[in-house]
């Protein structure tokens, strides 16, 4: 091997030709390329690790802290999360080439465990192996979301409310579910502030306590849309935040129609009762009397002059006795039992025996079957 005019700054010996003439990364320091291979692999370290880490969990949910933010996995053992964590915090050196690596978890108990990691590269043209042991400590707490839920925290509410009348409990379940629909929705994104804190009955309707205030637009929202009505929200402060900005807890007030699909309503206009078929925009049915389909507009939310007579359901079998003609029929009363004409709307069957029929003050009508 043939000397060279250098010498290791450290020892002094003298630095053989292969050393000198070596290709070095770029960041390596100019002292650490005039150094022989005794001295540098004498303070030569190929992994960098910490004396131990700890790993934030959720006691409740399962979530791991990581950088700043709380983040689910949906994991209760937690040696997968070990290894990553450690994997992280490891640092290679970087004249390093060729690197592999294995990392052997021991669980010490059950808040603990020990990660035995092996390493090998080639550095100088000489394969290096080290191995060293990392504690990871696994520290159960509890996440913010969590904490807001054990705190029945809420920035929204959402009011189900009917006009003229309480919501019926196929409402109230239905605004139940659209609520829990809109949550998990959300919290599939990976948004953890999305949650319903509480359902509450109530005499006049059903309140929603959810986490977020977009949460109660949506529910609102979706409610107006499935049901038809009219939403309305206000805003009251309730505290400011560690930056000083002002929060706000909003209500939404959800005003369902005072009719439901089913309803039999008389409008004010002469032309008869009419079956309840949507309320969703605009009121739709159709007339008892003829079967002509019925529209009318919801004013600034207001329905349209009517009264409530009663439900399709309310209809009774009764026996068909005779068609008249095209706009009459005869039947039998079910309370009196005595033959009367009354209104043949298109619907009815008119080969069939018996028939469902409405009675109230107004009247006696066919219905269709409920």
């Amino acid at each position: 091997m043939t000397e060279s005019r250098e010498f290791c700054p450290n020892c002094g010996d003298p630095l053989s030709v292969d050393t000198t003439e070596r290709d070095y990364p770029a960041s390596a320091s100019r002292r650490e390329r005039k150094l022989c291979d005794a001295c540098y692999f004498d303070r030569f370290d190929l992994v960098d690790a910490p004396e131990r880490i700890e790993v934030r969990v959720c006691a409740q949910c399962g979530a791991v802290y990581r950088g700043r933010r709380w983040v689910d996995i949906g994991a209760r053992d937690y040696t997968d999360v070990a290894i990553e964590e450690v994997s992280e915090s490891l640092g290679v050196h970087v004249d390093a080439e060729d690197v592999s690596w294995q990392v052997e978890p021991e669980q010490v108990d059950q808040n603990t465990i020990r990660m035995h990691c092996y390493f090998s590269g080639v550095v100088r043209g000489t394969l290096v192996e080290e191995e060293l042991v990392v504690p990871v400590r696994i520290s159960r707490q509890t996440c913010t979301r969590c904490g807001r839920i054990a705190g029945d925290y809420y920035a929204s509410i959402v009011q189900v409310r009917g006009v003229d009348r309480t919501p019926t409990p196929e409402e109230e379940q239905r605004a139940r579910e659209i609520a829990n629909e809109i949550v998990a929705d959300m919290e599939a994104t990976g948004d953890r502030n999305a949650f319903v804190t509480e359902m509450d009955e109530t005499p006049d309707g059903l309140n929603i306590k959810v986490s977020t205030n977009n949460i109660g637009k949506k529910i609102s929202n979706k409610l107006v849309e499935e049901f038809g009505g009219n939403v309305s929200d206000s805003e009251t402060l309730v505290t400011e935040d560690e930056d000083g900005n002002e929060v706000y807890r909003v209500t939404y007030a959800v005003r369902l129609p005072p009719f439901t699909p089913g309803d039999i309503i008389d409008p004010d206009d002469d032309g008869g009762p009419v079956l309840v078929r949507s309320v969703r925009g605009n009121l739709k049915g159709r007339r008892i009397t003829t079967g002509e389909e019925y529209e009318a507009q919801f004013e600034d939310g207001h329905a349209p002059d009517t009264r409530k007579l009663g439900t399709v359901e309310d209809g009774q079998e009764t026996t068909l006795v005779t068609v008249e003609d095209e706009h009459a029929v005869q039947v039998l009363d079910p309370e009196t039992f005595r033959t009367k004409t009354i209104a043949r709307p298109s619907y009815m069957d008119e080969d069939a025996e018996t028939v469902p029929v409405f009675k109230s003050r107004t009247g006696l009508y066919v219905v269709p079957d409920a």
